[in-house]
């Protein structure tokens, strides 16, 4: 992915990355345009999947996390995606196993509360990985959706204390017909909770 991206930039070319977990849905589909209208159509768009095992918590779904290659290859291609870049646990998080991986990031002010209180590793999981993602693909520009709107200003603060020289984007929620924003866990709702969800 490095070698592709340092080809990409050498031809003057931007780069858009859009970190994902998989299971795309049209809100996805919106990052995906919103990356193109930044770099243009002689920019590069790359979506990342990659279910990220430190920002599970050992109670939470990372086992029963929808996955759906096959369908997210589809969107990726109707979407005039250039590169879908799938790396292995292994590749991000080489000996992680066996305790080999000791290094992580960790923004320590506005990961702190909210959705912080309940899942205490959560955001230093997504840090991390982001971070990688950063130094994998080398984008200009990364776009985040806004419906994780703590997530979105962790990494904003991460980039700029970190200094990487990349511009982060904050799309709109993209939602259902009844308001509910899409996610890829709306699939595990029942017919009332899904229901109840637009509350």
């Amino acid at each position: 992915m490095q070698r592709a991206s340092i080809a990409w930039r050498s031809e003057g070319r931007a780069i858009a990355l859009i970190p994902t977990m998989g299971y795309l849905h049209p809100g996805h589909a919106g990052l995906i345009r919103r990356a193109r209208s930044l770099v243009g159509r002689r920019g590069i768009v790359v979506v990342s999947i990659f279910v990220n095992p430190t920002q599970f918590a050992p109670s939470e779904d990372l086992a029963k996390y929808p996955r759906d290659l096959s369908r997210d290859r589809r969107l990726c291609q109707d979407n005039s995606v250039d590169a879908l870049f799938l790396p292995s646990e292994e590749s991000m998080y080489p000996g992680r196993i066996t305790g080999a991986y000791s290094t992580y990031v960790t923004e320590t002010c506005i990961s702190q509360g909210m959705e912080g209180t309940s899942r205490p590793t959560h955001f230093q999981g997504v840090t991390t990985v982001v971070a990688k993602l950063f130094n994998c693909v080398l984008p200009h520009i990364s776009v985040f959706g806004e419906k994780d709107f703590q997530q979105a200003a962790v990494i904003k603060r991460m980039t700029a204390d970190l200094n990487f020289p990349i511009k982060i984007v904050i799309a709109p929620t993209t939602r259902e017909a009844d308001g509910l924003a899409m996610s890829s866990r709306n699939s595990y709702l029942s017919e009332d909770q899904r229901r109840a969800a637009t509350c």
